[in-house]
């Protein structure tokens, strides 16, 4: 169900980027360090057996001997895997049904000077920053800033967005968005989380610079672009 307002479908996905690190803060709470996140939720959870054992790992008596996991609020944990994987999932989908093939490489019978021009010009379109890659930088706020990018029809090499994927992309950036907001005010319910701090990646704040970002460098520990859902340590 799509959640009723009156937001377009920009603004649903600049508020995952703007928030993303709201939940991350919710997501640990009671912590006061940072652990800097790196890429997406996978690399918090490396199969559903550690998780299984850190949730486990929680209801034990704090004096307990070992090494002890991160607290975690599974609550969150499993709301931003989810919110991940759709908007993840969502612009590989897009991505293969718009985005152009890298130019292809000179033949070998090419004139020396033609192949390597024609070369150069391959290597640089397969490199180009606006592509949506299937390995690497496939975070939540990241997959947001592309779709977004998308919608709005920003250059590089794609088609146009047919009708029907541009509500495909709508309703899901509003139930994705919706579930963020009602993450956040479920956990300030629990715990004293405070308001929205506000802080995009890299202190970005737009989806614009979070795309145009994220491919080209990545953020120091203060504000990793397009974060994942990494805890915090104490």
């Amino acid at each position: 169900m799509i959640p009723a307002t009156s937001a377009n479908p920009t603004e649903h996905l600049q508020t995952i980027i703007n928030r993303w690190a709201d939940l991350q803060d919710a997501l640990s709470a009671r912590q006061t360090t940072t652990w800097p996140p790196v890429m997406g939720i996978v690399h918090l959870v490396h199969d559903d057996e550690r998780a299984a054992h850190t949730a486990e790992r929680l209801d034990t008596a704090p004096d307990a001997p070992g090494n002890r996991p991160v607290p975690l609020d599974l609550g969150i944990y499993d709301t931003m895997r989810a919110i991940e994987q759709d908007l993840v999932e969502l612009a590989d989908q897009t991505a293969a049904l718009i985005q152009r093939s890298p130019m292809s490489y000179a033949p070998r019978d090419w004139p020396a000077a033609d192949r390597a021009r024609r070369n150069q010009l391959a290597a640089a379109d397969a490199r180009g920053l606006r592509r949506w890659r299937y390995t690497g930088q496939r975070s939540a706020p990241y997959a947001a800033a592309w779709l977004a990018a998308r919608l709005h029809g920003q250059p590089g090499p794609f088609d146009r967005l047919t009708d029907g994927w541009r509500h495909r992309i709508t309703a899901i950036a509003a139930t994705t968005a919706d579930r963020v907001d009602r993450a956040l005010g479920t956990a300030r319910r629990r715990t004293a989380v405070p308001p929205s701090t506000g802080r995009a990646p890299c202190a970005a704040g737009s989806w614009r610079s979070t795309a145009a970002t994220a491919n080209r460098r990545s953020c120091g520990a203060k504000a990793a672009v397009a974060p994942g859902i990494h805890p915090k340590r104490s």
